[in-house]
């Protein structure tokens, strides 16, 4: 019966279909091909992999909340949307109330949804517009009636050096609230957890950027050195702006010892099981050639092509793979158990059960997340820019200081571009708010003959949102 008729891959084809295109079923379990559709339009599907995840997650949540009400998509109104608010929100029969932060998330996802069905299929958009008077006319803003009034940028936290060393002791490498190993410990994957943990401590990259490295684009170690200048590229990158970033020797000797332990032993079992050859869409890296650029061969068709690395986003790179005496070999740094190359998202469940075990140990307030380890990343480093200045330059005038700053930048110029924000507002508005009015000369005062862990345990040892090691003896 089947004889003649197009493959499911030549039917995705023409129908617009991507691997890892995102999609939605109803609760009986059929799709609505209007609803799916917008996940094929250009400007959705041409987004980073994070913002399609998102718009599905929203555009999901919304279309469940209409179904509760007994109402379609397309009969949805604007008292839906302030009941949906309102439900996500402030409803005490809502267990999982939620942020305005992500109301709003949720409302961008809507309301993109709505104004392209709105072209297509002439359905009102319910997420209306904030209206704004100026010079006594009315304009639409860029906000929605519905979003909330009061939105915080980041519900930010961090560890100092002492808390992230007992998160990760307990958490990650199972050892007890008493430095011993806990005899119950089943941990098989803690070479790997703790190299990828360090590395967001140690370079503040972001989950996803960290996550999609290629052991290609790992340095070679030099012991004469502390820190190597990477580069990130620019389809892993947030925004799709590749930069440099600063990896510590710590933790690329911690990676490359996972490389050699292991990743090495994940690959074998799944060499030997045959799973990298029934894995689809698989490309081979035939040659490295300048400028960044990969020969790569398609697996099934033998087809070659010449791509640069800034264009690969992660799922791509979790389908490079080199040919060796073995057999296939992945060149994603970060793998599962099974060999298999690890989603980011994976890494999420690594964080939760973590944190359980924090929590069951009696260590309140000690949960750490991928962007916690960011924040707290550059807390250290401000720190240590902010001494180094003040030492450097605490001789100037404040003339000569304001001249310094204009021609080479100062110490928030530096955290945003280690963190790699576009603009250097969002690194003094939401990350260091504790330093922001510090003063600098206790700072100055504790330097001399003090370690930094020690120094920064003691100035933010009262800070509500600084945690650190809690086990620490009291001075």
């Amino acid at each position: 019966m089947l004889q003649g008729l197009p493959s499911l891959l030549e039917l995705a084809g023409v129908n617009g279909t991507r691997s890892g295109r995102f999609f939605l079923l109803g609760p009986d379990g059929v799709p609505d091909d209007r609803v799916n559709a917008f996940f094929a339009a250009p400007r959705i599907r041409n987004r980073a992999e994070l913002t399609g995840r998102k718009y599905a997650v929203g555009l999901g949540v919304w279309l469940s909340f209409l179904e509760v009400l007994g109402r379609t998509w397309w009969e949805a109104s604007e008292d839906d949307v302030a009941e949906f608010k309102f439900w996500r929100m402030s409803d005490p029969r809502n267990p999982g109330r939620v942020s305005g932060g992500t109301v709003h998330g949720n409302l961008v996802a809507v309301s993109s949804f709505y104004q392209w069905a709105e072209r297509r299929f002439g359905v009102v958009n319910p997420v209306n517009r904030r209206e704004i008077r100026r010079d006594g006319e009315v304009h639409v803003g860029r906000g929605y009636e519905a979003s909330p009034h009061v939105i915080r940028d980041s519900d930010v936290k961090w560890f100092d050096p002492a808390g992230y060393r007992r998160w990760c002791e307990i958490g990650l490498r199972g050892f007890g609230v008493d430095g011993l190993e806990d005899e119950s410990w089943r941990g098989r994957n803690d070479q790997r957890d703790c190299a990828f943990a360090d590395g967001l401590y140690g370079t503040g990259l972001r989950l996803q950027e960290w996550g999609s490295v290629l052991d290609l684009e790992l340095p070679p170690d030099d012991p004469r050195r502390g820190f190597y200048t990477c580069w990130l590229a620019d389809a892993c990158a947030k925004g799709g702006r590749g930069r440099r970033y600063w990896m510590p020797r710590s933790v690329l000797v911690d990676v490359l010892a996972y490389l050699e332990g292991a990743r090495a032993a994940a690959i074998r079992r799944a060499q030997a099981k045959g799973r990298y050859e029934r894995l689809a869409g698989v490309r081979l890296v035939e040659r490295l050639l300048g400028n960044g650029r990969l020969e790569l061969r398609t697996l099934a068709t033998g087809e070659l092509a010449t791509v640069s690395l800034d264009t690969l986003r992660p799922t791509a790179r979790r389908r490079l793979f080199r040919q060796t005496g073995r057999g296939l070999e992945p060149m994603a740094v970060w793998l599962n158990e099974d060999g298999l190359p690890r989603d980011h998202h994976g890494w999420e469940k690594t964080f939760e059960r973590a944190n359980e075990r924090v929590a069951k140990a009696g260590l309140i307030g000690m949960e750490a997340t991928p962007h916690r380890l960011r924040h707290s990343m550059a807390l250290r480093w401000y720190s240590i820019g902010r001494l180094s200045y003040e030492l450097r330059l605490g001789h100037l005038t404040s003339e000569e200081m304001k001249d310094f700053r204009a021609q080479f930048g100062d110490v928030w110029q530096l955290m945003q571009t280690l963190l790699g924000h576009s603009t250097v507002t969002t690194t003094m508005s939401v990350y260091l708010e504790p330093f922001r009015s510090l003063d600098v000369s206790l700072l100055i005062e504790h330097i001399e003959g003090a370690g930094m862990a020690a120094l920064l345990a003691e100035l933010l040892d009262k800070h509500p949102r600084v945690h650190t090691d809690p086990l620490r003896p009291v001075r």
